[in-house]
């Protein structure tokens, strides 16, 4: 499997973005000393994951505690290594996927022909409101990863954008 981790931390002097290794990593404890590790005084990091095209988990870390994870389909911890140590451990999924495939969501307008139809078999799981205090709500998160032809890096780049780190998060993927 094809993987990209990108953290991204926010301190007072902004936003930092670097790429992650995690293929030396065992558990999700490793996981978070890692992205902790990226901006030791950061009080908010990311982990965006990206893998195959097809699959995104996304860790969040305030103040270095109090991880928050989402993960875009279930299916990644059952076909990938990281994908297990990222996601096995949650089973809770992610609410509001119904009303989704109905095409509504909070944001949407009802005559808005620009979103695409929500792929029924996605299976969000985990804290799909964790980027909400960021302006990120769960039923647009949920509706970003739904989207047929949306790739997760087309995710996570329309998240960066919208929490604020975008132009880091483009620098970090044209390096």
């Amino acid at each position: 499997m094809s993987i990209f981790a990108a953290a991204v931390a926010r301190s007072k002097n902004g936003w930092t973005a670097s790429e992650l290794d995690l293929s030396g990593l065992a558990d999700i404890d490793e996981v978070v000393d890692a992205l902790r590790d990226t901006e030791p005084d950061a009080d908010l990091a990311l982990l965006f994951v990206e893998s195959d095209d097809e699959y995104l988990a996304i860790l969040r870390l305030d103040e270095g505690e109090d991880l928050r994870v989402f993960g875009s389909d279930s299916g990644f911890a059952e076909e990938s290594r990281i994908g297990s140590v990222l996601l096995g451990e949650i089973e809770a999924p992610a609410l509001g996927l119904d009303e989704l495939a109905e095409g509504q969501y909070e944001g949407q307008d009802e005559g808005d022909d620009e979103e695409k139809p929500v792929d029924p078999d996605a299976d969000p799981i985990g804290d799909a409101e964790l980027l909400g205090d960021l302006g990120l709500n769960a039923q647009r998160l949920l509706a970003l990863c739904g989207m047929e032809g949306m790739l997760p890096s087309d995710v996570t780049a329309e998240i960066c954008q919208k929490i604020g780190c975008g132009d880091e998060m483009e620098e970090l993927r044209e390096a």
